[in-house]
Protein backbone atom coordinates (compact mmCIF):
# COMPACT_ATOMS: atom_id res chain seq x y z
CA UNK A 1 0.00 0.00 0.00
CA UNK A 2 1.26 3.16 -0.87
CA UNK A 3 2.09 5.54 1.97
CA UNK A 4 2.80 3.39 4.60
CA UNK A 5 6.44 3.47 4.77
CA UNK A 6 5.56 7.29 5.67
CA UNK A 7 6.72 8.05 9.47
CA UNK A 8 3.54 10.19 9.95
CA UNK A 9 1.00 7.43 8.95
CA UNK A 10 2.69 4.87 11.60
CA UNK A 11 1.12 5.93 15.43
CA UNK A 12 3.55 4.87 18.09
CA UNK A 13 2.84 5.54 21.71
CA UNK A 14 4.94 8.57 22.08
CA UNK A 15 2.59 10.17 19.48
CA UNK A 16 -0.53 9.02 21.31
CA UNK A 17 1.11 10.36 24.77
CA UNK A 18 2.18 14.12 22.61
CA UNK A 19 -1.29 14.33 21.83
CA UNK A 20 -3.00 13.24 25.30
CA UNK A 21 -0.57 16.08 26.75
CA UNK A 22 -1.69 18.43 24.42
CA UNK A 23 -5.36 18.21 24.95
CA UNK A 24 -4.83 18.25 28.72
CA UNK A 25 -3.23 21.11 28.52
CA UNK A 26 -6.19 22.77 26.34
CA UNK A 27 -8.66 21.51 29.09
CA UNK A 28 -6.91 22.87 32.20
CA UNK A 29 -5.93 26.36 30.17
CA UNK A 30 -9.85 26.66 29.69
CA UNK A 31 -10.48 25.98 33.43
CA UNK A 32 -8.71 29.11 34.17
CA UNK A 33 -10.27 31.75 32.06
CA UNK A 34 -14.36 31.74 32.67
CA UNK A 35 -16.70 34.00 31.38
CA UNK A 36 -18.87 36.68 33.64
CA UNK A 37 -20.65 35.68 36.45
CA UNK A 38 -24.29 35.46 34.90
CA UNK A 39 -27.22 37.01 36.04
CA UNK A 40 -30.64 35.46 36.47
CA UNK A 41 -32.63 38.73 35.42
CA UNK A 42 -33.83 40.22 31.69
CA UNK A 43 -33.29 43.50 31.03
CA UNK A 44 -36.88 43.96 31.66
CA UNK A 45 -36.76 42.92 35.19
CA UNK A 46 -34.01 45.18 36.17
CA UNK A 47 -36.02 48.02 34.34
CA UNK A 48 -38.38 47.23 36.33
CA UNK A 49 -36.70 47.37 39.87
CA UNK A 50 -37.73 43.60 40.51
CA UNK A 51 -36.17 41.99 43.74
CA UNK A 52 -33.34 39.74 44.00
CA UNK A 53 -34.59 36.39 45.16
CA UNK A 54 -35.74 35.21 48.30
CA UNK A 55 -33.44 33.75 51.25
CA UNK A 56 -33.85 30.24 52.05
CA UNK A 57 -36.39 29.82 54.66
CA UNK A 58 -34.69 29.48 58.60
CA UNK A 59 -33.31 25.94 59.24
CA UNK A 60 -34.72 24.96 62.53
CA UNK A 61 -32.08 22.80 62.74
CA UNK A 62 -30.01 25.52 63.41
CA UNK A 63 -32.13 26.90 66.06
CA UNK A 64 -31.55 26.28 70.36
CA UNK A 65 -35.47 26.01 70.98
CA UNK A 66 -35.93 26.91 75.19
CA UNK A 67 -37.79 23.52 75.81
CA UNK A 68 -36.13 21.31 78.63
CA UNK A 69 -35.55 17.82 77.53
CA UNK A 70 -33.57 16.35 80.17
CA UNK A 71 -31.99 13.40 78.76
CA UNK A 72 -34.29 13.41 75.80
CA UNK A 73 -33.49 15.05 72.58
CA UNK A 74 -35.73 17.39 70.67
CA UNK A 75 -37.66 16.62 68.11
CA UNK A 76 -38.95 19.49 65.15
CA UNK A 77 -41.96 17.60 64.20
CA UNK A 78 -43.71 19.66 62.19
CA UNK A 79 -42.90 22.85 59.59
CA UNK A 80 -44.16 25.63 57.73
CA UNK A 81 -42.26 28.39 56.08
CA UNK A 82 -44.04 31.98 54.26
CA UNK A 83 -43.80 35.32 54.51
CA UNK A 84 -45.66 36.04 57.57
CA UNK A 85 -44.83 39.83 58.11
CA UNK A 86 -45.12 41.17 54.53
CA UNK A 87 -41.49 42.12 54.56
CA UNK A 88 -40.35 39.93 51.38
CA UNK A 89 -38.22 37.76 53.90
CA UNK A 90 -39.47 34.10 54.21
CA UNK A 91 -40.27 33.20 58.27
CA UNK A 92 -40.46 29.75 59.21
CA UNK A 93 -42.61 28.18 62.37
CA UNK A 94 -41.54 25.32 63.69
CA UNK A 95 -43.53 22.39 65.86
CA UNK A 96 -41.12 21.47 68.09
CA UNK A 97 -41.28 18.36 71.42
CA UNK A 98 -39.09 16.16 73.42
CA UNK A 99 -38.57 13.11 71.84
CA UNK A 100 -40.76 10.04 73.79
CA UNK A 101 -41.68 6.36 72.64
CA UNK A 102 -44.64 6.57 73.93
CA UNK A 103 -47.59 8.96 74.95
CA UNK A 104 -48.24 12.66 73.47
CA UNK A 105 -45.44 15.01 74.62
CA UNK A 106 -46.43 18.65 74.57
CA UNK A 107 -45.54 20.92 71.56
CA UNK A 108 -44.22 24.07 71.46
CA UNK A 109 -44.70 26.69 68.64
CA UNK A 110 -42.12 28.82 67.16
CA UNK A 111 -41.55 31.12 64.64
CA UNK A 112 -37.77 31.71 63.05
CA UNK A 113 -36.47 34.56 61.24
CA UNK A 114 -33.14 34.48 59.58
CA UNK A 115 -30.59 37.52 60.68
CA UNK A 116 -28.86 39.58 57.69
CA UNK A 117 -25.97 37.37 58.11
CA UNK A 118 -26.75 34.31 56.24
CA UNK A 119 -24.11 32.29 58.25
CA UNK A 120 -25.79 32.96 61.90
CA UNK A 121 -28.25 30.43 63.28
CA UNK A 122 -32.10 31.68 63.13
CA UNK A 123 -33.58 33.52 65.94
CA UNK A 124 -36.66 32.61 67.36
CA UNK A 125 -38.89 35.60 66.89
CA UNK A 126 -42.06 34.44 68.25
CA UNK A 127 -43.48 32.11 70.76
CA UNK A 128 -46.94 30.83 69.30
CA UNK A 129 -47.52 27.94 71.79
CA UNK A 130 -45.28 27.08 74.89
CA UNK A 131 -45.35 23.72 75.55
CA UNK A 132 -46.74 24.94 79.33
CA UNK A 133 -49.75 24.72 77.41
CA UNK A 134 -50.11 21.12 77.10
CA UNK A 135 -50.93 20.81 73.47
CA UNK A 136 -49.51 19.07 70.81
CA UNK A 137 -49.45 19.92 67.02
CA UNK A 138 -51.30 17.73 64.86
CA UNK A 139 -50.90 20.13 61.83
CA UNK A 140 -49.45 23.29 60.77
CA UNK A 141 -49.59 25.57 58.12
CA UNK A 142 -48.74 28.51 56.73
CA UNK A 143 -50.92 30.45 53.59
CA UNK A 144 -51.36 34.06 52.76
CA UNK A 145 -49.51 34.56 55.66
CA UNK A 146 -51.76 33.20 58.06
CA UNK A 147 -50.44 29.81 60.24
CA UNK A 148 -52.85 27.50 61.09
CA UNK A 149 -52.92 24.62 63.59
CA UNK A 150 -55.05 22.12 64.99
CA UNK A 151 -54.04 20.71 68.38
CA UNK A 152 -54.70 17.90 69.93
CA UNK A 153 -55.55 18.20 74.11
CA UNK A 154 -57.05 16.82 77.02
CA UNK A 155 -60.23 17.95 79.28
CA UNK A 156 -59.22 16.35 82.37
CA UNK A 157 -56.44 15.04 84.06
CA UNK A 158 -57.66 12.01 84.26
CA UNK A 159 -57.59 11.20 80.31
CA UNK A 160 -54.78 8.86 79.40
CA UNK A 161 -51.61 11.40 77.81
CA UNK A 162 -51.83 8.28 75.10
CA UNK A 163 -55.44 9.82 73.86
CA UNK A 164 -56.00 13.35 73.72
CA UNK A 165 -59.69 13.96 73.75
CA UNK A 166 -59.86 17.91 72.81
CA UNK A 167 -59.21 19.44 69.66
CA UNK A 168 -58.79 22.70 69.00
CA UNK A 169 -57.81 25.44 65.79
CA UNK A 170 -56.02 28.38 66.22
CA UNK A 171 -54.62 30.70 63.89
CA UNK A 172 -51.98 33.38 63.99
CA UNK A 173 -51.71 36.18 61.68
CA UNK A 174 -49.27 39.37 61.84
CA UNK A 175 -50.76 42.76 62.82
CA UNK A 176 -49.51 45.62 64.44
CA UNK A 177 -46.31 44.26 64.67
CA UNK A 178 -47.34 41.25 66.56
CA UNK A 179 -49.05 38.02 66.27
CA UNK A 180 -52.36 37.96 66.72
CA UNK A 181 -54.47 34.93 68.29
CA UNK A 182 -57.55 33.53 66.92
CA UNK A 183 -59.60 30.51 67.59
CA UNK A 184 -61.07 29.09 64.42
CA UNK A 185 -65.45 28.30 64.36
CA UNK A 186 -66.56 25.87 66.53
CA UNK A 187 -67.35 23.47 63.28
CA UNK A 188 -63.91 23.57 63.37
CA UNK A 189 -62.66 25.04 66.76
CA UNK A 190 -62.53 23.27 69.92
CA UNK A 191 -64.19 19.97 69.97
CA UNK A 192 -64.20 16.60 72.27
CA UNK A 193 -62.68 13.95 69.98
Amino acid sequence: MAGQDLLHTQPRPVHWLATATAVAAVVAAASFVQPPAAKATTSRDAAAGARPAAAAAPDPGRVTFPVDCGPNRLDVVKTASGDLDGDGTTETVAAVRCHSGTGTPPSGVYVLAQPRDTRAAPRIVATLLAPARQRSVQTLTVKDGAISAALLGYSTLDVPRCCPDVRQSLKWQWRDGKFVQSELPAAMGTQSL
